[in-house]
């Protein structure tokens, strides 16, 4: 009679799932805002400005070039602390990605690019649910 072993998930094989998938997170939430803004100066993906609702450039001051400038700087800014503090940094990226979300809703284009950033939105949100969860286990 041949008998079958039957693998089952461990709390340290769950665990170990979700310190790759922290780490995973972490590291793409800290590169691509930092990448993104310090590309707001350089504009070698896009010229940014094309992005940027009417409606907004009309509320900040200065042109829509200055002002994807501070993005960029906030964008560096959110990726470092990302990078220290994804407990902070991950709410911070997320409330940032819903103001693009909004942004580029109300421009009445560039739908695929909101709903990638939908996307993104969710995946900070996840880092900061684990980064809390890392948190409350070395309590």
């Amino acid at each position: 009679m041949a008998t079958t072993s039957r693998t089952t998930s461990t709390g340290a094989g769950t665990q170990l799932g979700a310190d790759r998938a922290f780490w995973l997170l972490r590291a793409a939430f800290t590169i691509a805002p930092i990448a993104f803004g310090l590309d707001k100066f350089a504009e070698l993906l896009t010229g940014w400005e094309q992005y940027l609702a009417p409606w907004v450039d009309d509320l900040v001051p200065g042109t829509a070039h200055q002002a994807m400038l501070a993005v960029g700087v906030i964008e560096i800014v959110a990726g470092v602390v990302v990078a220290l503090a994804p407990r902070f940094g991950g709410p911070l990226v997320a409330a940032w990605l819903a103001g693009i979300i909004v942004n580029l809703l109300t421009m009445g284009e560039f739908y695929d690019v909101a709903l990638r950033d939908v996307g993104l939105l969710a995946g900070a949100l996840a880092l900061t649910l684990l980064a809390w969860g890392r948190q409350k286990d070395k309590a």
